[in-house]
């Protein structure tokens, strides 16, 4: 039988030891990711509680990089419930924490035509809130179709491959 860790919230832990709070499962689908970076966050104390509780959206999130300083933009994480007068505001712009050559990296690809910058998931790492960023370009409707039917494709191909192990007919 498995232990359960007694914590309640929707979070969970994947291989890496990383408990996620939340992920843009939307912009897989709506982009192509070309490269990702994990970044900090720079949080108020509420904003961690609230996390803790494994509440946020990364939904409408975007990166924009404004003097040399990456900032997130959009992420909703709701006030913490608990709060008093010092909760924070739920859609805030947050500073992300990259290192030099990946500001100037991501300042370059987004200038190009196409690209941008969108959070990926959002989780803790050692007690530390971290959000994995992708630089990405948008899909075009045929593609997403495409996507979907190489997805379909496979799974019918995996299909046949189980019913003609276990000897049925096709």
């Amino acid at each position: 039988m498995a232990k359960s860790s007694g914590k309640s919230g929707a979070q969970g832990e994947d291989a890496s030891g990383r408990k996620v709070v939340a992920s843009n499962k939307k912009a897989r689908h709506d982009y192509h990711i070309e490269d990702t970076f994990e970044a900090g966050l720079v949080l108020q104390g509420t904003e961690v509680k609230s996390l803790r509780l494994g509440r946020a959206s990364l939904v409408d999130g975007f990166v924009d990089i404004e003097r040399g300083e990456a900032w997130l933009h959009g992420v909703h994480i709701p006030e913490y419930a608990q709060g008093t007068w010092t909760n924070h505001a739920a859609r805030r712009k947050r500073k992300l924490l990259l290192n030099r050559a990946e500001i100037d990296k991501i300042e370059r690809k987004v200038s190009e035509k196409g690209h941008t910058v969108i959070p990926l998931s959002l989780y803790f790492v050692k007690g530390r809130a971290k959000i994995e960023i992708g630089l990405a370009k948008g899909k075009k409707s045929w593609d997403k179709r495409q996507a979907i039917a190489e997805r379909t494709a496979d799974r019918e191909k995996q299909e046949a491959i189980g019913r003609r192990l276990k000897g049925m007919r096709d």
